[in-house]
C-alpha cells in the first residue's frame, strides 16, 4: 500500500506495509486489538508517525509516549495492544 501525502490509518491497514514519504497519523477508534501496521519511510527526509487525539502511543521498551520520527528509509511496526493504546518499534525511530 504506498500512500502519497499525509496518510490516516485505516482498517484496512491491518496486516500489511504501507510505503509512505509523508506523515502518518494513528486514528482513534479505528484499530482494534492486535492489529498491527508495519509503516516504511520512503523518502529521504524523516517522516512523523502521529497519535491523534484520544490514541495513546508508546515507543516499545519505554513509558515514553506521544508522536515519533522514523529517519530517511527506516521501518516501524504499529501494535494495537488495547483500545486506542498502541506500542510503536523499528529501525530508524526516535
Amino acid at each position: 500500500n504506498t500512500v502519497s501525502g499525509t496518510y490516516n490509518l485505516v482498517a484496512g491497514d491491518d496486516q500489511k506495509l504501507v510505503i509512505a514519504s509523508n506523515t502518518v497519523t494513528v486514528q482513534q477508534n479505528v484499530h482494534s486489538v492486535a492489529d498491527a501496521i508495519t509503516i516504511y519511510n520512503s523518502h529521504t527526509s524523516s517522516i512523523n508517525i502521529n497519535a491523534a487525539g484520544g490514541v495513546t502511543m508508546r515507543l516499545a521498551g519505554t513509558s515514553t509516549t506521544g508522536n515519533r520520527t522514523v529517519s530517511q528509509r527506516g521501518i516501524v511496526t504499529i501494535v494495537c495492544y488495547a483500545n486506542n493504546e498502541f506500542v510503536i518499534s523499528g529501525g530508524g525511530l526516535t
